[in-house]
């Protein structure tokens, strides 16, 4: 692979493991609800024009309901588990139990559409949940079980996501598929907001973490990711999941002074050997952001 797209995924990963620090930021201000519904709204502004044009316009109707599953469960839901967990875990744990979705996605697509696993992906998947045990662990950390659950169950959505793009919509255009299902799911958010709405006006802060969350973590984060797609492939750009808790480390200690204990490193250490192996028997998978966040 080039450098230059060495460069660009290491780039969409910096991006990508900000989100976990800007959602601690913004979430107690604006609430896990409003948050994710205005993340996705910035989003679809950015996505909107894009789609609009004639060459992408008429891609959306054979593959709507496929967008609108997207939608709830690659969007939505996980979004709003992850802002919910931020309550009670810092922004660099969210970023390592992100990263169970690649463990999780191996376990459905075996179940589901018959998948190959070899021992080797079956040791990684071992090994990576020996990880998340140690950074869950209430002993050897202060991350709540609440909302160790959560992010977790908002990483096995990604996986489903996947698994489901893999099974029902693996031909269809990638910018019509993730984008739509983020103007889709900002649609289905907002009579749900209504009653979620902040009591008072958010700080800059808060404000600035939620234009970052829609415009680059979801709108160019997304972009440049299925751009990437279309010029190394699906399975190199999936890559990009071994920076985000990196990412997500490095921005929590520079910018919110979470403290980097021996446990974090060596439990995302072990995860990342356990995503590793899980994904030695890849064939192509469309890893939608779940390794995002």
């Amino acid at each position: 692979m080039e450098v230059r797209y060495w460069i660009l995924l290491t780039f969409l990963g910096a991006l990508w493991g900000s989100a976990f620090m800007f959602i601690k930021v913004a979430t107690p201000e604006f609430g896990p609800v409003a948050l994710v519904n205005s993340r996705l709204i910035i989003a679809s502004l950015i996505f909107l024009p894009i789609l609009l044009r004639n060459k992408y316009i008429h891609l959306l109707k054979p593959i709507w309901k496929q967008v609108l599953v997207l939608a709830v469960m690659n969007n939505a839901i996980p979004f709003t588990l992850f802002s919910y967990a931020s309550f009670g875990a810092d922004s660099n744990i969210l970023a390592i139990l992100n990263a169970t979705t690649a463990f999780n996605t191996m376990m459905i697509a075996y179940l589901w559409i018959g998948e190959d696993v070899t021992l080797k992906q079956l040791c990684g998947l071992v090994i990576g949940f020996i990880g998340v045990f140690i950074l869950v662990n209430p002993q050897n950390s202060n991350t709540t079980l609440i909302s160790s659950l959560s992010a977790l169950l908002a990483a096995f959505f990604y996986s489903f996501s996947t698994v489901y793009i893999q099974k029902n919509s693996v031909n269809a255009n990638k910018m019509v598929l993730i984008g739509w299902s983020i103007i889709f799911s900002a649609v289905i958010m907002l009579p749900v907001t209504i009653f979620y709405l902040p009591s008072s006006i958010p700080s800059t802060a808060a404000i600035s973490s939620a234009i970052w969350l829609g415009a680059i973590s979801t709108g160019l984060g997304f972009i440049g990711y299925v751009r990437l797609i279309d010029k190394i492939g699906a399975v190199k750009t999936s890559t990009v999941a071994y920076f985000l808790p990196v990412f997500g480390i490095i921005w929590g200690a520079i910018f919110l002074d979470e403290v980097i204990t021996p446990t974090i490193i060596i439990g995302c250490l072990i995860v990342l050997i356990g995503i590793y192996l899980s994904n030695s028997n890849k064939k192509g998978y469309v890893n939608s952001v779940n390794t995002k966040a």
